[in-house]
């Protein structure tokens, strides 16, 4: 039988590179990884999700000593994907997530989180396509999607989470 609600032992709290402004894998405006790092484990933190693949090491043991040394741990890895654009993106997405999947399982974590492709510009706000999704489009995101956990799962043994972001074609009720 599963509890209604998780014990306060069970609850992890941790945080994201996003969190400190980290959007981008190399951006001269952000705080630099070691900075981010240091901070996170400083502000009490134990858990921490990978944040933009290539913002932090990408190398398993060098990423674990730096983690270790903070007293950190990884949690998740995290992937924006595009699938509400159909199968034509595939190949290139599971490209993308493939290498973040490698280095979330090298790390021991044991979830994905996968956030759909923004609606707008990253850097400069521009609007890049309708907010909303055609029927045939959300098709495409739920079928992609369910593959994407499916191949996830049996590749890497981890398990995606999708995520509701702002600004995203799953960021509300009405979406």
């Amino acid at each position: 039988m599963t509890p209604s609600a998780p014990s306060p032992a069970r609850i992890r709290i941790g945080s994201a590179p996003d969190s400190w402004g980290v959007w981008f894998p190399d951006d001269p405006q952000q705080v630099p990884w070691q900075r981010f790092l240091d901070e996170v484990a400083e502000a009490g933190y134990a858990w921490i999700e990978l944040g933009p693949y290539g913002y932090l090491p990408t190398d398993p043991a060098r990423l674990k000593d730096e983690t270790r040394s903070r007293g950190l741990t990884v949690s998740a890895g995290t992937v924006f994907t595009g699938l509400h654009h159909g199968p034509d993106v595939w190949d290139r997405t599971w490209a993308h997530v493939a290498d973040i999947a490698e280095l979330t399982r090298a790390m021991g974590a044991e979830h994905l989180v996968v956030i759909p492709s923004f609606w707008r510009d990253d850097k400069t706000g521009e609007v890049l396509e309708d907010r909303t999704l055609t029927p045939a489009q959300w098709r495409d995101l739920t079928s992609q999607t369910e593959r994407l956990g499916r191949e996830v799962r049996e590749r890497y043994g981890l398990r995606i989470v999708v995520h509701p972001h702002a600004d995203t074609h799953i960021d509300s009720e009405e979406n």
